[in-house]
């Protein structure tokens, strides 16, 4: 219920922040939330705003997912391999900084405009900060768990799945929460660059023919998605946790 009504709380602060911006500037491009609302049911009643819902969220999804697999096994091999730490840092620490709408042309040289290009510029946002506290959590795992079942023979893959990944759950999950948000803006991002369909080329093609009230209708549109994308991905993680806290001690088996 709290939860509930600090959304509340802070969207009314948005609504009326924007409606003073709105009525004190005056700007063509900024319309009021009423015009912007009542677009809405307009824009949503088209066939091709569904279609292009459902383009974005399958291409996100899929490369979210590879993001999420990559990300998670990569960070742990090095949390747990000081080897694959060493040669993978530093490639990562060239790639973190570069802002992945900027590969995008690249993608579009190399795998054209559809899909491809977009799902694997998905995967490059995403995956850095899956990596990175996959990693942290993988570091955290105490060595002297690790050390007494590998000495008891169990291989290291049956180590990263029984023992080191179910203690690092909790940072891991930081991580694939941060990668969700970002899969979200790459996927918008990527669409308004490659103009294909999608709720960015939505919005680009709003604001390229001036109907900025649908404009702010398609922004209202991606900020609900990602509500509702945060909303179920906290429920996720609150069932995983509470599975992950109730373990006092891992238990170690011969695998």
């Amino acid at each position: 219920m709290r939860r509930v009504l600090s959304f509340l709380t802070a969207l009314a602060v948005i609504l009326i922040i924007w409606e003073i911006m709105h009525r004190s500037f005056g700007l063509s491009g900024l319309p009021s939330p009423v015009s912007a609302m009542q677009a809405m049911p307009e824009l949503l009643a088209e066939r091709t705003t569904l279609t292009d819902v459902l383009h974005s969220l399958r291409r996100m999804f899929i490369g979210y997912t590879i993001a999420a697999a990559a990300g998670i096994t990569i960070g742990l091999l090095m949390g747990t391999s000081k080897l694959a730490s060493q040669l993978l840092n530093p490639l990562i620490m060239i790639i973190y900084p570069i802002p992945k709408a900027a590969l995008m042309p690249i993608m579009m040289i190399w795998l054209g405009v559809g899909d491809m290009s977009k799902i694997l510029v998905i995967v490059l946002g995403a995956s850095l900060p899956i990596i990175y506290h996959a990693w942290q959590g993988g570091k955290s795992v105490s060595n002297t768990v690790v050390w007494s079942a590998a000495a008891m023979g169990m291989k290291k893959p049956a180590r990263l799945l029984r023992i080191v990944l179910p203690a690092a759950l909790p940072e891991i999950f930081i991580g694939l929460r941060t990668g969700l948000i970002l899969a979200l803006i790459t996927m918008v991002v990527s669409e308004i660059v490659a103009r294909s369909n999608g709720i960015g080329n939505l919005l680009f093609n709003s604001m390229d023919m001036a109907l900025y009230d649908r404009m702010f209708a398609a922004i209202i549109i991606i900020a609900a998605m990602g509500c509702i994308l945060d909303w179920g991905f906290e429920a996720i993680r609150k069932h995983f946790l509470r599975w992950s806290e109730t373990s006092d001690h891992i238990e170690v088996t011969v695998g």
